[in-house]
């Protein structure tokens, strides 16, 4: 089991992240139909569609990786209810029809690297957070994980798409998640009335006026050790490119520094680039500079997102939003506040 520690988050492994990079076929991918898949951890061509088009959506799959998993199966569920389908439908025929029907042109397009992609600034930061102090910024590392992060897709399915790849040059074409579009029945952009967090199945849900379900991201929810509150708090504050202040009464273990200290933005902070701060001080949701742990890796209490869903939540909030945070135990007895 791997463990690695930034900020207020605490990064445990439970399985493998990613599958080996490997050439696959893009025109398979826009291309594919429904077929059975598997917990092999084999990219398939079926599930980097499906994981597009759940993106698109608005009902995120969590990073882009072309690997059937238990987010997977989440996303497939909150399409269901999003869409009116039965709430066993699981991965089928029929959910590939009703993800795919009303969907043109391909899953899968060229991009061309503009300046601005290849800009930066990339750093190199050190494992530990107090070490980060002196950066102007916490940028991403290099082009590659910038244009993963911009089209929602791991590095190693980037990398597959793109063998050839030296993503080096202005105007150098690739192939990208079409993900940059809305919508697979027409656009969602309904304004939230309420966010539902199951700590249990580290998941967020985002409902409309209406109770229709208008938005789904996988996340990281609490730990044994430090919990997520229970009950309704609001959203306070909403905030791009946050700062990051580590206080020492947080008392990670894995902070050495007695002293309080602050970080600069950028999307490695470890806030990520979004902070949604809620009415109990020090909780709220935010991004992550670690997109592959969503939902795999503890956290110090907060709720941790992506950071591009982070942004996606984000813009369909306004402050005092009812953010209820519920287990299996609590479902019964929350209040759900409007």
């Amino acid at each position: 089991m791997l463990g690695r520690q930034i900020g207020s988050i605490l990064f445990v492994a439970f399985i493998p992240i990613a599958a080996a990079a490997a050439e696959i076929d893009p025109a398979g991918i826009n291309a594919a139909g429904y077929a059975e898949v598997s917990l092999d951890g084999d990219i398939h061509a079926e599930v980097v569609k499906a994981q597009i088009l759940l993106d698109r959506a608005n009902l995120s799959p969590g990073e882009i990786d072309g690997q059937y998993s238990a987010r997977l199966e989440q996303g497939i569920a909150a399409f269901a209810e999003a869409y009116g389908l039965p709430a066993d439908t699981g991965w089928s025929r029929a959910l590939w029809l009703s993800l795919t029907s009303n969907v043109t042109g391909p899953v899968l397009v060229d991009y061309a690297l503009t300046r601005d992609d290849l800009r930066g600034p990339f750093v190199q930061l050190p494992s530990k957070i107090e070490d980060m102090q002196s950066f102007k910024t916490l940028g991403f590392a290099n082009v590659r994980e910038a244009l993963a992060e911009k089209f929602h897709i791991s590095e190693q399915l980037l990398a597959a798409l793109n063998p050839d790849a030296s993503f080096s040059e202005v105007g150098e074409k690739i192939l990208v998640p079409n993900v940059l579009v809305s919508g697979v029945s027409g656009e969602r952009k309904a304004a939230a009335a309420r966010i539902d967090v199951d700590k249990d199945r580290q998941t967020v849900k985002v409902y409309s006026a209406k109770n229709d379900l208008i938005a789904f991201f996988p996340a990281s929810v609490g730990s044994d050790n430090k919990p997520s509150p229970s009950g309704t708090l609001k959203v306070t504050l909403i905030e791009s490119d946050p700062s990051y202040h580590y206080n020492p009464k947080y008392q990670f273990k894995e902070v050495e520094k007695q002293r309080p200290f602050d970080l600069n933005p950028g999307p490695n902070n470890p806030l990520g680039t979004t902070w949604i701060a809620l009415s109990k001080p020090s909780y709220g949701i935010h991004g992550t500079p670690e997109p592959s742990r969503v939902g795999l890796a503890a956290s110090h209490g907060c709720v941790r997102l992506t950071n591009w869903d982070a942004q996606r939540l984000a813009g369909m909030l306004t402050k005092g939003v009812p953010v209820n945070f519920k287990a299996r135990s609590e479902i019964d007895s929350v209040f759900v506040a409007y």
